[in-house]
């Protein structure tokens, strides 16, 4: 039998998972080679060997002076210039932007987005995705601006840039769409200190988010990955 096309998994934490986003690729046909650079795996020079590459969320910041997040950054580079599909998610769009020469940083007047918050799409997310959620989940406490090559998809109250497009295939959002229920328990559990930071919600306010909004979320995830990547047999 033919190998599975692998997509290129890229964690933060020992315990980090891919979450709904690694199951619903698993389904369409892809593996997922998973490389957590922060425990000294090695990124490759190439994604001639990947159909993609994700970069998922962590809690700490694309500003942050330690090697291996200069080393994810320049990395990025890869995807951009093979034109493989990327996909930044929170840290991973924020470190997108920075390897395009962006800027991340705190919200002017300290808040954070922990829980769950309104997005609008821009006319160019309606053509890339025409079903978005109304509301999705954060967990961040920086924001980044729109570096030259990107554009606008989405859009939020407290922090403007919640998704961009660099090119055709390259894509960050600020938002977590590949959570989990049990990924959700974990999270205000070990992160519960974070909840009383301004603007965050508090920890019952989640789960009932969870309750209205994640039936859009997911329809929105199993659109977009029709676009970013398709399945394993297209």
């Amino acid at each position: 039998m033919a190998l599975r096309p692998k997509i290129l998994v890229v964690l933060h934490q020992e315990g980090s998972s891919p979450g709904r986003l690694g199951d619903m690729l698993v389904r369409r046909g892809f593996a997922l080679d998973i490389r957590r650079p922060v425990l000294g795996d090695p990124l490759p020079a190439s994604l001639s060997e990947h159909a993609g590459a994700i970069v998922f969320g962590g809690p700490m910041s694309a500003n942050d002076p330690d090697a291996f997040v200069r080393t994810e950054i320049d990395w990025i580079a890869v995807p951009l210039a093979e034109e493989k599909p990327f996909l930044g998610i929170c840290l991973g769009a924020q470190m997108l932007v920075k390897q395009l020469g962006g800027t991340v940083e705190p919200h002017g007047g300290g808040m954070a987005e922990i829980g769950y918050y309104p997005l609008e799409p821009t006319e160019a997310g309606l053509s890339v995705v025409p079903d978005w959620p109304t509301m999705v989940y954060q967990w961040h406490r920086e924001g980044f601006d729109i570096p030259a090559g990107a554009e606008l998809l989405a859009a939020g109250e407290t922090f403007r840039n919640q998704a961009i497009r660099v090119g055709r295939n390259a894509y960050g959002i600020q938002f977590h769409t590949e959570l989990t229920y049990a990924m959700l328990n974990r999270w205000t559990t070990r992160g519960a200190a974070r909840l009383s930071l301004p603007g965050a919600q508090p920890r019952h306010a989640h789960f009932q988010g969870r309750g209205q909004f994640d039936a859009m979320t997911r329809r929105w995830l199993d659109g977009f990955l029709d676009v970013w990547i398709g399945g394993a047999a297209a």
